[in-house]
């Protein structure tokens, strides 16, 4: 037996504790059943603990009981707050984490919190990876998202066989916040690919120009992207049913402005797109997919992109 498969079975001895269970992190949590590891949950939504322990796992009824019978604890939570709760809150993952616990936030959160978190986890011996992921709920399903993770190389090299059971991709970027840092830079990329893909096929629907041969003629060229691939066509075929919510990547670029006003770094173009994403919240379509930017141009220009 070689050393990585070796090290993947003792993963595999080890209990994990998985904490949120929402449109990501049910299917995550599921791929780490269905790669062999012992799993223990807990969620505000019974259900989705209902579903996820059908499924093979135990629940707990906090994060404090997952904590005290976990090796590994990881959080799938929306933003800051309800991380800094769950791990210091009352009966919160700090009060029932062991000395050599370590702890994996895939949440996508403000780099500095995951810098503060890892401080406080640090005084009771638990070590914190900010591992945060892109790719969206298909992705998320099918376990080949992207992981970018801060943290000690060591804790990383422990860790990576069990965040690549639910990824295609699994990156150190450096030390504890640089995670979140790159999932900032991913989401600012992907926020602007969209606009632009949006403003592309408005103006070729408003010109008479057929959006999908003008796709089809631009996608193997310097324009082509993952993002024109994946939000063309739904755009086209007015599909918005949620694989990233608007109102998900509202609360990214919020993170995004904040530590980029705190370190001193402009970024015109992030904030042009976040008002266009306030404004469709403002239009009640949040709960929409981040590709419903393009109902912002249609709006203006007066047109609708379709085939």
């Amino acid at each position: 037996m070689n050393y990585v498969n070796l090290k993947i079975k003792e993963q595999k001895k080890m209990k994990i504790g998985f904490i949120g269970l929402g449109i990501m992190g049910k299917p995550m949590s599921k791929n780490l059943l269905k790669a062999g590891y012992e799993l223990i949950v807990v969620d505000r939504n019974q259900a989705a603990v209902d579903e996820v322990v059908a499924a093979g796992a135990k629940s707990a009824a906090t994060a404090k009981a997952v904590a005290q019978q976990a090796d590994i604890i990881i959080t799938m939570l929306p933003n800051s707050p309800h991380v800094k709760e769950v791990v210091l809150g009352e009966n919160g993952i700090l009060e029932g984490a062991k000395k050599g616990t370590t702890f994996i936030d895939m949440s996508s959160i403000a780099p500095l919190v995951s810098r503060e978190l890892a401080a406080k986890l640090a005084e009771k011996g638990v070590e914190m990876l900010d591992a945060p992921v892109s790719g969206g709920e298909p992705k998320a399903i099918d376990g080949t998202m992207s992981v970018m993770v801060g943290g000690k190389q060591e804790v990383f090299d422990t860790c990576y066989p069990i965040m690549k059971a639910m990824a295609g991709s699994v990156v150190r970027t450096g030390e504890v916040g640089a995670g979140n840092v790159t999932k900032l830079a991913n989401q600012v990329i992907v926020a602007l690919n969209i606009a632009a893909v949006s403003e592309a096929l408005v103006l070729a629907s408003k010109a008479g120009v057929e959006p999908d041969l003008v796709y089809q003629a631009i996608r193997g060229g310097l324009a082509g992207s993952t993002v024109l691939d994946a939000k063309a066509p739904l755009m086209m075929d007015r599909k918005f049913d949620p694989g990233f919510r608007i109102n998900l990547h509202i609360k990214d670029l919020a993170n995004v402005l904040e530590t980029s006003h705190d370190m001193g770094v402009p970024l015109p173009l992030t904030a042009a797109v976040m008002e266009m994403m306030q404004a469709l919240k403002v239009d009640g379509m949040g709960d929409g997919d981040h590709g419903s930017l393009v109902r912002y141009y249609e709006k203006m220009a007066k047109v609708e992109v379709k085939r």
